[in-house]
């Protein structure tokens, strides 16, 4: 009985915290963006572990990677949830490309734009030719970018062909492909599946009967060792089909 009122008390001083956090960001992201440009994106980090401890989620970094990591990359991963949203920019410093209907989120889609989100309208030519040149300069400028190559978010297995928005610059620019395969294992609770809102996917994951998420960063791909977007393409399915084939079946 104390355990359990332990944990209740727990659990409801973790959300107050979130809640504080979510407030402050909100308020700060109000500010002139010449004053937050530089520390606005740490406090986010800071905001994403906050809020992944409220979901009582238990996420692992496993680094499978056999040489050093670069220190500027182009982030990919699988998308079969909605906490890689949080998840993959608390590990990992870069600035993210989201669908654009994540501006117009309530509170969230205000915070996320204060960070630094990128944002395509998947179903324009015009957005995504636009995203794919911010990207590319925001590359030559030195910053990191995270990118889901599956294009959003569309399940637990492995959504092909791959979007050849990443490879593109990574061929462009000769920055290295980081690798990051997630797996969820509750993988029905974690899931987001079309037409459910992201509250409904909060509320399952926080009540999930194991909330482990294990996010395995692999050794970074470089684009000088093929010959065009095609072929790097290619070999990073392939990579993930195998790594599919390891962690999820």
């Amino acid at each position: 009985m104390f355990y359990k009122i332990g944990k209740f008390i727990l659990t409801v001083v973790m959300w107050l915290d979130m809640i504080l956090a979510t407030l402050l960001l909100y308020f700060l992201s109000f500010l002139p963006k010449k004053f937050t440009a530089h520390w606005y994106s740490y406090l986010f980090r800071g905001w994403c572990w906050i809020f992944i401890r409220a979901l009582g989620v238990s996420l692992k970094l496993h680094q499978k990677n056999t040489a050093p990591l670069p220190t500027q990359y182009i982030l990919i991963g699988n998308h079969p949830s909605a906490l890689e949203d949080i998840g993959m920019p608390a590990l990992f410093k870069a600035r993210f490309l989201a669908k654009e209907e994540l501006k117009d989120w309530w509170v969230l889609g205000r915070i996320s734009v204060a960070a630094g989100t990128l944002y395509v309208k998947r179903e324009s030519k015009e957005s995504r030719k636009l995203a794919s040149e911010t990207l590319i300069n925001l590359l030559m400028q030195g910053q990191s970018i995270g990118i889901y190559p599956e294009g959003g978010c569309k399940g637990r297995r492995i959504y092909l062909p791959f979007q050849y928005g990443a490879f593109d610059a990574a061929i462009k620019t000769g920055i290295p492909i980081l690798p990051v395969f997630l797996h969820y294992e509750t993988q029905e609770e974690f899931e987001w599946r079309p037409k459910e809102l992201l509250i409904q996917k909060l509320w399952q994951i926080s009540k999930s009967p194991n909330k482990t998420a294990n996010y395995y960063v692999f050794d970074a791909i470089y684009p000088n060792e093929f010959a065009n977007k095609e072929a790097l393409c290619t070999y990073v399915q392939n990579l993930y089909l195998q790594w599919q084939s390891k962690y999820l079946e």
